[in-house]
């Protein structure tokens, strides 16, 4: 039998070579069309914009149809002499129940949050012109003894009115057009934004009714492109997908509805103004993983601010303990360790995740990484592997070079080396 190895490593060169052919040609045309690419990207988001809010509604409820469809169908079948017909009703009980149960949960949310939030914001408005008397007032009397740092806030409030009465005359008055264009284009985009999410949510009951048959078609056409092996390790992937994003989604959620609730909680007993409105923000920007706090307790400490210095101050250490309890007990408690990333990799996915999508890759960024962090891990322990070298970290840390011994290999560590040794002979009296 012929000795076919050179002709494979030759084929094997010139697929690379072709292959390498073809990416630089695809990466050249990619810059050289970027324009047309983004545009025609653009276009197919907007198309296809209903059904990823109906991916994401249906993907967010799939648990809670699971489990009604999963109770109901036992109690059916139980009496019922037709399983099948048992679990099909089931199945579009689920379906509806779920739907009727998410609105009903957005409802009551509107129903009890908002209306507060409306007399908040309408107590600010009303209040405000008092804030700022008494302001001026308090400022007026802590400066009137001091002639120099008055006449530096006189001269700062004249820049002030000055660069102010130029930037309405020069800037606004000229662009009224542009801003009544923007507005008007702002409330055509919330007209949108309602109509995909009303046929997000016709799409999501499709989706829900179909997951097992979807589900099926995507496994069914894994095994037909791929090996048995690594159609396998795609299913796994997959649902380490779903582990990641539907456990840290989920569970933070619920953590940050707990954390509103406290909040509001404890601002009424504490009698601290705004305790609806801020709470709703501390709950809302909860979600957000480590810049969310801050991020709600800034501007919720500025608004107490201007009703009362020292209720600001209990408003303050309030947060304090609250995420205390969220970062050291509760939140633990209901998301555990569901992503295994370090608080650097954290605080990294959200300003690169953030940085891309905004406000939702601040949300999604954490498990989205894990995700990325977690294929790094494989494929770099798979390669180690084909070296017949050790996976183990921690045998890397003082890692000096790897080097053979008798046909097997040696790790040599730092405190291995011969200057190293002599080093800590001569610091020893």
């Amino acid at each position: 039998m012929k000795n076919n190895g050179p002709l494979k490593k030759y084929l094997y060169k010139s697929l690379a070579g072709a292959g390498s052919i073809i990416i630089c040609i695809l990466v050249f045309f990619a810059m050289y069309r970027f324009d047309q690419i983004v545009a025609a990207y653009n276009l197919m988001k907007g198309i296809l914009m209903p059904f990823i809010y109906g991916a994401v509604i249906a993907y967010l409820l799939t648990p809670v149809c699971n489990f009604i469809e999963r109770h109901l169908s036992r109690f059916l079948e139980s009496r019922m002499k037709k399983p099948e017909k048992a679990r099909s009703i089931a199945g579009a009980a689920g379906i509806g129940l779920s739907m009727v149960f998410s609105l009903l949960v957005i409802y009551l949310l509107i129903a009890m949050v908002m209306p507060q939030v409306f007399s908040s914001i309408g107590s600010i408005v009303t209040a405000f012109p008092s804030m700022v008397n008494k302001w001026s007032a308090w400022i007026q009397n802590y400066l009137q003894d001091n002639e120099i740092v008055w006449n530096y806030v006189n001269q700062f409030i004249d820049t002030v009115s000055v660069n102010v009465e130029s930037w309405l005359e020069t800037k606004l008055l000229p662009n009224m057009q542009t801003i009544v264009s923007g507005v008007s284009a702002g409330l055509l985009g919330a007209i949108v934004v309602m109509k995909n999410i009303l046929i997000g949510l016709i799409a999501a009951i499709y989706m829900m009714g179909n997951r097992r048959k979807f589900a099926a078609q995507a496994k069914k056409l894994i095994y037909s492109a791929f090996s048995v092996r690594h159609a396998n390790a795609i299913l796994d992937e997959c649902r380490l997908i779903d582990r990641m994003f539907g456990g840290f989604i989920s569970g933070k959620l619920i953590d940050s509805l707990i954390i509103g609730c406290l909040c509001f909680f404890f601002m009424s007993i504490l009698n601290l103004p705004y305790s609806m409105l801020i709470s709703v923000v501390v709950g809302v920007t909860n979600i957000i993983p480590f810049f969310g706090p801050y991020i709600g307790a800034i501007p919720s400490a500025i608004l107490v601010l201007t009703v009362n210095p020292m209720q600001c101050l209990y408003f303050l250490i309030l947060i304090l303990l609250l995420q205390q309890f969220d970062g050291n007990f509760l939140g633990p408690k209901i998301l555990g360790n569901s992503t295994g990333l370090s608080s650097f990799w954290v605080l990294f996915s959200i300003l690169v995740f953030g940085g891309l999508l905004g406000f939702v890759g601040m949300i999604i960024g954490v498990p989205a990484f894990a995700v990325i962090y977690d294929l790094v891990k494989k494929c770099a322990n798979y390669l180690l592997r084909q070296k017949k070298l050790t996976t183990d970290t921690d045998t890397y840390q003082e890692l000096v070079s790897i080097e053979q011994d008798g046909g097997q290999l040696r790790y040599v560590q730092n405190a291995d080396r011969p200057e190293r040794k002599k080093e800590e002979q001569e610091e020893t009296p």
